[in-house]
């Protein structure tokens, strides 16, 4: 993968989760609370001062980080953005000797061929399952898929 940063791309923070928030709601890129972005460096576009595009990190095993949270607004898809933020947090990632993975659902066949363009390889595929508590209601949260396709370098 080229990694390299990108010309558009500013570090957002945690005074940007409501408008990243929204964009997440608007994209539905998986798993992405309030507090997500702590986790580790999210990087975005923004558009008319509002972000339209952003990847950053969640899980950080040793040696490696996983991009996550890639998400881009409808109204700009098509135009590289969601790519460039790929690669520009891989090479965040790369300059600290880690090694970028992501995983996307296999249902969600235009990210998973952006990836493969980008360099990553599908390495496993993974069954998502949940263990309910007894006596707990189920609350099924939106853009959660069950079934999923691990990528990585």
């Amino acid at each position: 993968m080229a990694a390299a940063p990108h010309p558009e791309a500013v570090r957002l923070g945690p005074a940007d989760v409501p408008e990243m928030l929204d964009l997440v709601a608007r994209t539905r890129p998986g798993p992405f609370e309030p507090r997500t972005v702590e986790l580790g460096t999210y990087l975005g576009v923004r558009r008319g001062g509002a972000p339209v595009a952003m990847a950053g990190e969640r899980l950080r095993p040793p040696g490696w980080s996983e991009i996550s949270g890639v998400c881009t607004d409808e109204s700009v898809r098509g135009q590289g953005l969601g790519g460039g933020l790929v690669r520009a947090v891989a090479h965040e990632i790369g300059q600290r000797g880690e090694t970028p993975f992501l995983h996307a659902a296999a249902s969600n066949t235009g990210a998973v061929r952006l990836y493969e363009s980008l360099g990553f390889a599908l390495r496993r595929r993974t069954v998502f399952l949940a263990a309910l508590v007894p006596g707990r209601p189920v609350v099924p949260k939106p853009g959660r898929p069950a079934d999923a396709t691990v990528s990585g370098r």
